[in-house]
This record gives C-alpha cells, structure tokens and sequence, in this order.
C-alpha cells in the first residue's frame, strides 16, 4: 500500500520496506516509517485454519480494515460502550501523578495506535516525551495516527510500524531511540482482553521481553461488571457493532474472493459468566458451502463462528497475571464505579 520513499535512508531491513529521514519528515509526518504489514495470505492461511477448528473462528485482529476502523470510530462513541469514554477520562485526570511516576522524556510505543485522541492525551500528560512510536496491523490507522501526533507535537520524534505485535517474534526496529528504562509501551482499550488468559500472560512475557527489565507498561483493563451493561456495550442500538463484525464476511468475500455471504449471517454478542467474558459470534442464517484456498467447507444454519473474546479481570486477578510474567504493579487507577482501569507496571 506504500510507496517507494526518497530520501537519506539507512538501517535497512531484509524484505521490509524502511525509511529514516534526517531533518524534514516524510511518510505521514514520520521520521522514520518500517512496513511489515502481514500479505493477505496471512489472512487466507489464518482463516484457513481457523475454518478447521470446531467452533470455527477468525481471530479479532483482521477486524481493522479501513471500513472496520472507520466502524470501531464510530462505536466508540455509542452511549453504550463505556470503554473509551470511561479510559479517557481516567487518562486525563491522572496528570501529574502519572506524570511524576513515569518521568521525563520518555519513548512511547503504543501497540495498536487505533484513533489517536488516546496518545495524544497521554503525550500532554507526561513531562517533556522524546519519541512516539505506533505500531499497528493497519496502514489507515498508522496514517492517521501518526500525521495527527507529528502535526501537534513538533518536538517528539514519530515513528510508525506496521506489523503484527501478536506475533511472537516481534521485536523493536532498531530505529527506535532511547535506553530500555526510558521506554512506556502503552495498550490501551482493553484489548489485553481479546486474549485467553494464558494467552494474555505469554503476551505480555513477550513485552517484558521487548522492553527489557527496568521499562514500563501502561496498559488499560476492563473490569467485571453487571452483565446488562456489558451486553449492551457489544450490541449497540445503531447497529454499529453488529456491522463491525459482519465486516469479516465481506473481507472474506471482497478481498479473498470467497463464495460467501454477508446477508446469511447475524450478529451475535452475549456475557459468558462463567468464562467472565463477552463473546462475539457469526451465526448462520442458512446451510452455505464455500471454498478457501482449495479447501470445501459448509456451514450450517445456526451454527457460528467464533470472532472474538473480551475477558473483564478484577484489579487482582489481572496483577496476578501481570506479576507471573515479571511485571510488578506500581499504581492501579479506575473510575469511581469501577467499570475499567488503567495499570501501570513496571519489568522486573
């Protein structure tokens, strides 16, 4: 999607296009841009084998298309999801106690940029950041996100990648300044939640691995709740989040070329108590039969494909998790009805 860059460019990659510019910027206000965006056979080979497991799923990362983006903006702002609204606020009265504990001139590295009203407040809270890197899985949001923080902090090196930070072999480009004491990722939106617990806790072994001991995590987490208000957030009046996950079948079909259709599926969103989650699922509406990469498959009416978790913690069972993967909690913050909280932790 991206083009051929000009410029002074060095520290070059093996099969990844890279760029770093020396006084005026380029790619989106960047000073420096690393393009590993997964090919769409990842996509195909994914949802292959994701096809073959009973229930079949698609994993939530390949929501955030352009138009998913686009979709998730717009739920974000819904009366119902609480999750944005709620971080935000948190995220601008904590000040300078945040502030203090964090320290000056800080390398933020925020996995999943998304929309950029997130960074852009945590930047204006901390003393004096050096350098802004955004990772995500989608060029549009790296566009986006990255124009927007270079435009309104001149004095922050901006940096973008697109790639995959699931992955377990991610690593920080060495473009990235700043000692490993110096460096915050931040995770914010509760994503941590998509992940099975152990899941979550090989995840964040992994960013404890990337930061190296004496860096930092700050990291939202959602937290249990009463299961009408956590139903209501996945099944928003305007529909929003019905087609935000309907979305995936148009992928299926538009950019894999995949006989299937969007019109036989339905939404479906619900509380699992027992698992303390919320689960979204594709529930065919009629029997279908379709093929992927050579392989046949048929789905039967009523059965349903697994699109994503969101596992709510309580502040102590997330710190467990978080310590068994050599994080210690330095701070814990919620909004008076406990409904999410940011946590702040350090590698030990």
């Amino acid at each position: 999607m991206f083009g051929t860059f000009t410029g002074n460019t060095t520290n070059m990659h093996t099969n990844i296009d890279v760029f770093v510019h020396q006084g005026s910027k380029g790619f989106e206000g960047c000073d420096y841009f690393i393009n590993e965006e997964p090919a769409k056979a990842d996509f195909l080979s994914e949802l292959k084998k994701g096809f073959l497991e009973t229930p079949k799923v698609i994993s939530p990362k390949f929501f955030y298309d352009e138009l998913g983006m686009q979709l998730f903006g717009k739920i974000t702002e819904t009366p119902e999801y609480y999750v944005t609204r709620v971080e935000l606020e948190l995220l601008e009265n904590l000040g300078n106690e945040l502030s203090e504990l964090v320290g000056k001139n800080k390398v933020v590295i925020e996995y999943g940029c998304g929309s950029s009203r997130k960074i852009a407040t945590l930047l204006r809270t901390l003393n004096s950041p050096s350098e802004y890197l955004a990772i995500d899985i989608s060029p549009d949001a790296l566009k986006e996100t990255t124009g927007t923080i270079a435009s309104a902090f001149p004095n922050v090196r901006v940096g973008g990648l697109c790639a995959d930070f699931y992955s377990s072999s991610f690593v920080l480009p060495r473009e990235v300044g700043g000692s490993k004491d110096s460096r915050l990722v931040f995770f914010p939106g509760s994503t941590i939640g998509n992940q099975e617990p152990r899941e979550a806790q090989k995840f964040l072994e992994n960013i404890h691995n990337v930061l190296g001991v004496g860096g930092n995590l700050l990291i939202g987490v959602d937290l249990r709740k009463s299961k009408d208000l956590l139903e209501a957030a996945y099944n928003d009046q305007m529909g929003y989040t019905a087609d935000f996950n309907l979305n995936l079948i148009s992928r299926m079909k538009n950019e894999l070329e995949i006989d299937i259709s969007r019109d036989a599926f339905n939404h479906l969103a619900f509380y699992n108590e027992e698992k303390s989650r919320i689960e979204m699922h594709l529930v065919a509406s009629v029997d279908q039969e379709f093929e992927i990469d050579g392989t046949k498959f048929t789905i039967l009416k009523d059965e349903a494909i697994h699109t994503e978790n969101s596992y709510k913690y309580t502040s102590e069972d997330f710190e467990t998790i978080a310590v068994n993967s050599g994080f210690k909690l330095e701070k814990c913050w919620s909004d008076p009805d406990d409904l999410f909280s940011i946590q702040y932790l350090k590698a030990v």
